[in-house]
This record gives C-alpha cells, structure tokens and sequence, in this order.
C-alpha cells in the first residue's frame, strides 16, 4: 500500500512546482472545454476546443490571455484563407502549396507569433473537407470554447504567483556567490596552486549559468503578477526583483574578472603565498563583509514584509560600513608592499578596482535612485503604450472635476 501511495505523496509534496500547477490546470481546461463544445458545436468529436485549452492555459495568467488571443487570430486568418482558396480553386497539389505559403506569410504579415504554423494547419485542414464552410466556422467555434475555456479558468481560478519562487532562486544565487567569496577570502593568505586559482574562476564562469536560471524564474514571476487579481503592486514587485537580478548578475561578472586576477596573481607567485600575512587577514575580513553584504542584499530585495526588509536594509548597511573600512585597512597594506616589492602591482590595483565596483553596485543610496528611475521609465512605457486609454481617463476624471465645481 504505501508503494502505491508514494506517486500521490510525490505530487502532493511539489504541489507549488511550476510543471506540477501546468500539468493539473491544463487537464483540467482541456477536460471543461471538451465537455462545453459537446453541448455546442455540431461536430460529434470537437477536439478542436480542449486542444487549444490545452495550448492556451499556462501558469500565469499573463501567458494564458496573450496565448488565447493569438490561437484565435492564427485559426481565423488559416480559415479566412482556406475559405477564399475553396471558392476560387478546391483542393490540388499546387494550391496546397499555394495556401501553405499564404498562410505562413500571413502568419508573419500578423504577427501570431510562435502560432504561424498553425495558421497553415488550419488552412490545410479546413481545405481537405468536403463541407469547407460548414467545418470552417466550427473550428473557429471550436477554437473560441477552447480559449474562452482557458482565460475564464485562469480568471476564476487565478494561477499561483510565483514571486516567492523568484525570490528564493535570487536567494540561493546569493548565497553561491557568498560562498565563493568565503572561499576565495579564506585562500589569500596561503599558497594558491594554479589549478586551484583556475577552479576558482570556473566557479565564477558557472554562475552564469546560475543567472539565466534565475532570470527564467523571474520573467514567470513577472509574467504572474500582469493582471493578476491577487496582486496590487505588481509593477513594484516586478522592478525591485528585476533591478536586483540586474546587479547580482553585474556583481558576478565583476567577480569572475576577480577571479581572473588572482589566477594571474597566482601564476606569477607559484613558490610564495599571494599575499603577506597582515594584508592577507585584511582582505580575508574584507571579503567576509562583501559576502554577508551580497546576501543581505538579496535578502532585501526579496522581502516582502516591511518589518523583514527594515532589518535586512540595517544589516546590509552595516556589512557595507564594514567592508569599506576593512577596504581602506587593505588598500594601504597594500600600498606599502607594493612600495617594497613592486611585483605584479597592477593585479594588486586590479583586484581593489574590482572590489570597489561591487560596493558601488550594492550601495543603497544608488540602488534608491536605480529603483525610481526603473519605475519612472516603466510608468512613462505604459502611458505610451496605451496613450488612448490614458487621455480618456483624464478626460473622465476632468469631467467629474467640472461637474462637481459646478454643483
């Protein structure tokens, strides 16, 4: 018994997982508008309907909308052209292949998207029946139920907004890059092999990698908060998450040409530590500081609760108080080497030069003017995009104004 039941326990425990939620909504869809299109089309079997709930329905409610609207188009465009080719000319090889380029062309010429195939299948197929009209109108019937059924599903039953999801991939990306500073802090002091300082830097090159995950869990969370009705500030959701996936990703490419510099600085001292005892504890204390700073910072951009946030923003401004002091201690240690030994002097102000943009990036008055920027530009975008809906409501907030001056 409890074999059977492992399966079952395994769904209920990923019941918050992406592919999870998309599989159950979509059978789910697909099951409501077959059963919808029975009652309605006059085809005994109109798979059509649950085939386009099944294409439409995704895991916000964003893609399902923009999805259903292009399925539509791309369906009626193929059956308008199947229609004309019908009148004019019926089924042959040279109008099959007449009507599979008009209908590619007029896929593009539409802009439908990834659906420009499927403006040709719905051409060919409501071509090869003998009753072109009748068939015609209902698979775009067909197709109507299907996405009907797949927007009202999602308007009803709103998707999970995977916000948190996002949140805990930007997390757990900090906390990689925490732990490869601790690391590259706790190596300074010794004598770093070649192949080591190399690893190191494949470390850093692997957070690449990293980034593009996290940034395809952030376009689904950004997609999951578009007219999403459990959501109020989504525009603000979306760019504090966004301009903070923005500057880890910039803090891990000023990173991996860190660690660049030190396999050069380790390929030049192969018999030696890289750096002296007291310049080496100086800058191990200072890389502990940027690796708290880097999580802290995380932490902050990924807090929701006001409470959570004041309390991350106070750690976060203490680790960069730290890291600067313990910055300048460094610097001047330095200085003094490379006055006595001025060997490889220039990967010495390389690495500071490095270090120094990564505290520029997670510096909170600049992060403060980064997020007003960010969402004056998206605010500008949105007015541009939907000018006439924005000169209406002030035109109707106008007329309330007259209207009560008047009384």
């Amino acid at each position: 018994m409890p074999d059977v039941l492992d399966p079952l326990a395994e769904v209920v425990k990923r019941r918050h997982d992406p592919v999870v939620v998309q599989t159950v909504r979509s059978t789910a869809a697909a099951t409501i508008a077959y059963v919808v299109a029975l009652e309605l089309s006059k085809e005994p079997a109109p798979l059509t309907a649950p085939l386009t709930a099944l294409l439409v329905v995704q895991v916000t409610l964003y893609a399902t909308l923009t999805r259903s609207l292009r399925r539509v188009e791309a369906v009626v465009v193929g059956v308008l052209i199947a229609v004309a080719f019908s009148v004019l000319v019926g089924l042959t090889w040279w109008s099959l292949c007449l009507i599979i380029l008009a209908a590619q062309t007029a896929g593009y010429l539409t802009r439908v998207g990834d659906w420009v195939q499927e403006v040709a299948i719905s051409a060919m197929l409501v071509l090869g029946v003998a009753q072109v009209t009748t068939y015609a109108w209902d698979r775009v019937l067909e197709t109507l139920i299907g996405a009907g059924v797949g927007m009202a599903f999602n308007f009803f039953l709103a998707p999970p907004v995977w916000v948190q999801t996002a949140g805990k991939s930007i997390e757990d990306l900090a906390r990689r890059m925490r732990q490869l500073l601790l690391h590259i802090g706790e190596e300074l002091g010794g004598q770093v092999g070649v192949d080591r300082a190399a690893a190191r830097l494949y470390e850093a090159r692997l957070l690449d990698h990293d980034i593009s995950q996290v940034d395809a869990a952030l376009r689904q969370a950004e997609d999951s908060v578009r007219l999403n009705p459990r959501v109020k500030e989504g525009l603000l959701y979306r760019v504090v998450l966004r301009t903070g996936l923005d500057t880890l990703e910039i803090c891990t490419v000023i990173l991996r040409v860190m660690t660049r510099t030190l396999t050069d600085l380790a390929r030049a001292r192969t018999d030696e530590p890289l750096f002296p005892p007291d310049v080496a504890d100086a800058l191990k204390d200072l890389f502990a500081h940027l690796a708290a700073a880097v999580e802290s910072f995380a932490i902050l951009v990924t807090t929701q609760v006001s409470a959570n946030a004041e309390e991350a923003e106070s750690r976060l401004s203490s680790e960069l108080v730290k890291a600067h002091a313990s910055r300048d201690r460094g610097a001047d240690l330095l200085l003094r080497r490379v006055q006595e030994h001025p060997r490889q002097w220039q990967l010495h102000g390389a690495l500071l030069a490095e270090i120094d943009r990564i505290l520029d990036e997670l510096d909170m008055e600049a992060r403060s003017k980064r997020l007003m920027e960010e969402l004056d530009r998206s605010t500008r975008e949105k007015r541009e995009r939907f000018r006439f809906l924005h000169k209406l409501r002030r035109r109707v907030r106008r007329g309330r104004t007259d209207g009560s001056g008047a009384v």
